[in-house]
């Protein structure tokens, strides 16, 4: 095929390390990685970003569109123009708060069908597995779902009901029956239930109605479960580091169990959090400075495997001023990479491995061969970083529906100045353009 598209960059990152390249794309996917001074085939356009970072498009694997049902909360004409404003062109959708759930082949088409003609990224989709469910999970499977999320604990919405532990192991067992991978929101229901509920505005009373225990003990049976079944497991938004021994043990033993974490367990601490600011509540919770300094270690070590949003926005007016009743949920799709990367680059961290884990361990969880990577034969999917920049979060800027962040008004570095999806730029200097994104299914 000929070339049709030559980017280049003094900073190119790539599996092999961060050099000077030119990478050549023809038909939507890289076809080499060449020298910095490759000459530019006959034909072929040439972008050239200086000294801005080149690096592969980020891979958000955990984002709640909400869409439809709960459209005025969220949608994917929004949502994924805020993704492709942030440097990610590529989402999967959670099973829930859409009306109806992603939990039969039926209530994923409808969401197909929504989503078609809205997605400036690509966008595939988790199914749901509900008690009542079991006979629809590899009918999902087939249908191209990249796996199933339950809940151990109540979802917050009623038509996405928990699974006990004998439903969590009858589900993980027909999952694992046909090679599939089961997601978990991993906070045990006893430990809630048995913990201090005090509403009002108070952040320190929210934090103890979600005690570190009710992580543990979740993970701890999840890992028990996969152990008995050899199942593939993969633990959502890691908060207490309190379960990172158990969760390193696992692995060392070779349970098959991965984890990620979210930009505002990463970036956010408790101290930090006013009282009555529920922009900042979600579960589980935002905890404190040390906590959050085990996880960056677990990060490094590779315990956590991954960093995604956990985008889960809702109206404003469910950002009550009692954290008890507030939505929980944290609104940053289009501010996870310059947030990690703020905080990485204080820490000593490397925008290379701010790609793995925001491109390339999301794009391997969910076997997105085609992602994740600036090499030969993947999409031409790429952000475009000046890494030295800052800009100060104004919520009015942010293109996600609601514009309520717990963000607003933090500096942060890391201005994207474009986006790229399959060789055709999607976002110039943070406006989108029309969407030109796909549907995807899994293929293995």
């Amino acid at each position: 095929m000929a070339v049709e598209l030559v980017l280049r960059s003094t900073r190119v990152i790539t599996p092999g390390g961060t050099r000077a390249a030119s990478v050549a794309v023809a038909a939507g996917r890289i076809t080499a990685v060449l020298a910095h001074d490759a000459e530019v085939p006959a034909g072929a356009r040439l972008e050239d970003f200086g000294d801005d970072v080149l690096l592969p498009g980020l891979v958000d694997t955990h984002v709640h569109v909400n869409d439809p049902g709960r459209t005025e909360w969220e949608g994917f004409w929004t949502a994924t123009r805020a993704a492709a404003a942030g440097g990610i062109t590529t989402i999967l959708d959670m099973p829930l708060n859409s009306l109806p759930p992603t939990t039969t082949v039926d209530h994923l088409r409808v969401k197909q069908d929504v989503a078609r003609a809205k997605a400036h990224v690509d966008v595939g989709f988790w199914g749901g597995a509900l008690p009542d469910n079991v006979k629809d999970l590899r009918p999902l499977h087939d249908a191209g779902v990249y796996g199933f999320k339950c809940f151990l604990s109540p979802s917050g919405v009623e038509e996405f009901p928990q699974l006990d532990q004998e439903r969590l192991a009858t589900s993980l067992a027909e999952i694992t029956g046909f090679g599939g991978l089961l997601i978990v929101h991993a906070e045990d229901p006893h430990h809630l239930e048995s913990a201090p509920q005090n509403p009002g505005p108070k952040y320190a009373d929210f934090l103890a109605s979600r005690p570190r225990d009710a992580e543990n003990t979740a993970i701890q049976n999840l890992i028990d479960q996969a152990r008995r079944l050899n199942a593939r497991v993969h633990v959502l938004h890691l908060s207490s580091s309190d379960a990172l021994p158990l969760i390193a043990a696992a692995k060392a033993e070779g349970v098959r169990i991965t984890v990620e974490s979210c930009p505002h367990f990463l970036t956010l601490t408790a101290e930090e959090v006013p009282d009555g600011a529920t922009e900042f509540k979600c579960c589980p919770p935002i905890r404190e400075a040390a906590n959050q300094d085990l996880l960056w270690d677990a990060l490094a070590d590779g315990t956590i495997d991954c960093v995604v949003s956990d985008h889960s926005p809702s109206t404003a007016d469910l950002k009550t001023g009692d954290f008890a009743s507030a939505w929980g949920g944290i609104s940053s799709l289009q501010l996870g990479l310059p947030a990690i990367w703020t905080e990485a680059r204080r820490r000593g961290r490397t925008l290379e491995d701010v790609v793995r884990w925001m491109s390339a361990a999301p794009a391997a969880l969910a076997g997105l061969d085609a992602k994740g990577a600036i090499e030969a034969g993947r999409d031409a999917d790429f952000a475009v970083l000046a890494p030295d920049e800052t800009f100060t979060v104004d919520p009015a800027e942010l293109h996600h529906r609601n514009q309520v962040t717990a963000y607003a008004g933090k500096t942060l570095y890391g201005v994207v100045k474009s986006t790229w999806l399959r060789g055709t730029r999607i976002a110039d200097h943070g406006t989108p353009t029309e969407p030109t994104g796909r549907l995807l299914e899994r293929q293995n």
